[in-house]
């Protein structure tokens, strides 16, 4: 399933509500609700770090003024969550009980197992 975006800010966990994009012709940096698409040259931000942001010295700071919702579920999202709930509703076929069968020795991948020699 695919997850939320994240705050871009280092260490931060949270989800992202608002986009953080800088005007270098202008100085200025925009906060606003969070874009539908995550681009190269913006940043994804939390509440916290969306309304304590500064600008660097000599630039504006335009902020939205209302809230920050987190987006809602897109129509991806809700159909990687059913089929996630699918896959583990799925049930688990019975392993051999190791006992029953004698040791066999064969190939797995990369690896070959020998049975253990009494």
């Amino acid at each position: 399933m695919r997850s939320p975006r994240r705050c871009s800010r280092n260490g931060c966990p949270r989800q992202a509500v608002a986009t953080l994009t800088y005007v270098y012709g202008d100085s200025t940096a925009v906060v606003g609700p969070l874009a539908a698409f995550a681009e190269p040259h913006t940043y994804d931000l939390c509440e916290t770090h969306a309304r304590s942001l500064t600008a660097p010295r000599g630039w504006e700071l335009v902020r939205h003024d209302g809230d920050f919702a987190p987006p809602p579920p897109t129509t991806d999202d809700l159909v990687a969550l059913a089929e996630a709930v699918r896959e583990a509703a799925r049930p688990v076929p019975p392993r051999p009980d190791d006992t029953d069968h004698a040791p066999q020795t064969g190939r797995r991948g990369h690896l070959r197992v020998i049975p253990p020699s009494h």
